[in-house]
């Protein structure tokens, strides 16, 4: 059975990041954060991703990532994971690095390889966001956002690097983001993609980043 996604309000929903390996204290966060991820991206909307156990998770869920996780009574409502461009793990023949990177480099099959006109930075200035996952509630995206761009910027990063459909791209222009495509439109079996670049924001005096 599956687990039934409910919608609730904003107004008592806590969202904060979680920094591995120093916050594993509060691992149950990021898990219940990869349970709303098989909900969403496998359940839903039928994406052939790695999950087990009822959790969706893959190579860049690693412990030296950022998760930002929004939550109401320690259950995930909505989240996105962020990566520093310059780390990189794996052994033997194949290192990842990150998702837009490693699909250019054709490391990740049924990932096209034609996502940016050129080769993806490695900067420790620069950091990618991925898995973003939000249920409906009113101002949800907008806060996760929010608080993504706050923690870049506390971090010293200049840049974030997105993965997602042409809608995304239009949140990030609505919420004041100034997006910069990396490449063209492209498309897989699970819809269409474009990876594009963020100047980190200064943070808005008075908003919330907690």
């Amino acid at each position: 059975m599956r687990d039934e996604i409910t919608v609730t309000t904003a107004s008592d929903l806590k969202v904060e990041v979680i920094n591995l390996p120093h916050d594993m204290a509060r691992f149950d966060l990021v898990a219940s954060f990869l349970r709303l991820r098989k909900q969403i991206f496998v359940d839903r909307m039928a994406w052939p991703l790695h999950h087990a156990e009822g959790i969706e998770f893959e190579q860049y869920d690693t412990f030296d990532t950022a998760y930002v996780i929004a939550h109401q009574d320690g259950r995930a409502v909505g989240g996105a994971r962020l990566k520093r461009t310059d780390c990189s793990f794996g052994g033997g023949k194949v290192v990842y690095s990150y998702m837009i990177r490693d699909a250019h480099l054709g490391l990740l099959p049924g990932m096209p390889t034609n996502l940016c006109h050129e080769e993806p930075p490695v900067d420790a200035q620069a950091w990618e966001l991925t898995r973003f996952a939000a249920l409906p509630i009113p101002g949800l995206a907008e806060r996760i956002l929010d608080v993504s761009n706050d923690y870049l910027h506390r971090v010293g990063a200049t840049d974030c690097l997105f993965l997602g459909p042409p809608a995304f791209l239009r949140m990030a222009t609505r919420l004041g983001w100034t997006p910069r495509p990396m490449g063209d439109l492209v498309s897989n079996d699970d819809g269409k993609f474009l990876a594009f670049a963020c100047a980190v924001r200064e943070p808005v005096p008075g908003t919330v980043s907690h």
